[in-house]
């Protein structure tokens, strides 16, 4: 795929490496909030092989508030210094907000992560103006960092299909470039753990719908509960689920751990044949 004029290919579903700029998150709880650790987060990100990195100043979960003007004074002193560092880096924001989109892409992101679904009607034509990607998501019509209560579909899938590549169509029809845009299930918004892992099995309904999809899993609830596993304890759960939808045709995947994402990835990947392994030299 073509995001923002940059050309993502790879013989493996590519990697989105997670760099919040945030306290609080809830998986890594504020190790990348001080600006010299996101920078060598990023670092390490970019050497373990992620394709894109994603940055975000506000948690998911409820919590205090987050003014844009906050938003943008956490991220994009971190996104002008990638920028810079890595100038062929596809770079995401993971935002919600038109006003930060449009600041965060004048500083030179690629993409924007709208991981609530286009709940602020601005961000597509902004996002549109700069030529730059998007993804479209899947919240069960839940407002910007709130939790479903007891949410109930007749075909979750059903509903994820249909929401998203509505959204798809809006972001084309407002000017987005139809190879930049991804869709998104968003696992666990909107969603308890029974209908995530409904969307998990039933994912290739996603994928014929012929735009790329990015799962974004990483660690999430799903994983502990499935498991009954601490915070701590989901990455094995969630390597086993990103193969299992890399091997179902997911386009991109979200990852806090690349390194192990990668090799779950180029291991898919050589097993289905798209890619040869690294060396082969016993009893060749």
């Amino acid at each position: 795929m073509t995001i923002h004029g940059r050309r993502l290919r790879r013989d493996r579903a590519l990697i989105m490496a997670i760099v919040n700029r945030t306290p609080n998150s809830f998986y890594d709880h504020g190790s990348t909030w001080q600006p010299a650790a996101a920078e060598a987060a990023i670092e390490r990100a970019v050497a373990q092989g992620a394709d894109v990195v994603d940055l975000g100043g506000v948690p998911a979960s409820p919590g205090p508030e987050v003014t844009v003007a906050d938003e943008i004074d956490r991220v994009r002193p971190t996104l002008v210094w990638a920028r810079e560092r890595f100038p062929e880096l596809t770079i995401s924001i993971d935002t919600y907000r038109a006003e930060a989109a449009e600041a965060l892409l004048a500083a030179g992101a690629d993409l924007v992560n709208d991981s609530w679904a286009g709940w602020d009607e601005d961000i597509l034509p902004v996002t549109a103006r700069y030529g730059a990607g998007y993804v479209a998501a899947h919240t069960g019509g839940l407002t910007p960092r709130t939790d479903p209560v007891k949410p109930v579909y007749d075909d979750v899938m059903g509903d994820v299909v249909d929401v998203t590549v509505k959204l798809a169509q809006r972001a084309v029809e407002a000017g987005v470039p139809a190879e930049g845009v991804l869709l998104d299930p968003t696992i666990d918004f909107g969603k308890n753990t029974l209908q995530s892992l409904e969307v998990l099995r039933t994912m290739p309904r996603l994928v014929d719908t012929g735009w790329p999809v990015l799962l974004a899993m990483s660690n999430k609830g799903v994983v502990g509960e499935t498991l009954d596993v601490p915070l701590d304890g989901r990455l094995t759960g969630t390597l086993a689920a990103t193969a299992l939808c890399a091997q179902m045709g997911v386009t991109m995947v979200r990852a806090h751990q690349v390194e192990e994402t990668r090799q779950t990835l180029e291991m898919v990947a050589s097993v289905l044949g798209h890619r040869p392994p690294s060396r082969a030299e016993r009893w060749m």
